[in-house]
């Protein structure tokens, strides 16, 4: 008897460990639609001059290149190293919702009103000391 090797992964792999996230045999090509549905989302609702498109863009087109590259679900896991795939189809899924919303915030538009002064100064390093 000859088995595929999405059904082979899903037989050696009987849980995640994770409650409420079961084991998912068909994640790799799930995954992958995701990442080009996020693309795709990216280019239709946020400017490419906004930063948090640019960082998406990236982490997207790294992931997905992996995932392309790789079969073997252990060997993306550990390649990505942000948790078991389950977990990756659903960071994406939930990717997919925020861009809707950071289309609607229109996050990457200037302040209504001016930053008051001094308000980002907590985040500058701080002069060294002898």
């Amino acid at each position: 008897m000859r088995i595929t090797r999405a059904l082979f992964q899903a037989t050696q792999k009987v849980t995640t460990g994770i409650v409420g996230i079961p084991v998912n045999a068909n994640a790799r090509p799930q995954l992958l639609g995701l990442y080009k549905k996020t693309l795709d989302e990216l280019k239709a609702k946020i400017p490419e001059s906004a930063v948090y498109r640019q960082s998406v863009e990236a982490i997207t087109v790294q992931r997905m290149n992996i995932v392309e590259q790789h079969e073997d679900t252990a060997r993306i896991e550990e390649l990505i190293n942000c948790g078991q795939i389950e977990e990756l189809i659903d960071q994406a899924e939930d990717e997919i919702k925020l861009i809707s919303r950071m289309a609607e915030w229109k996050a990457w538009e200037p302040l209504e009103e001016p930053a008051p002064p001094r308000q980002w100064e907590y985040f500058k390093k701080a002069p060294a000391t002898e």
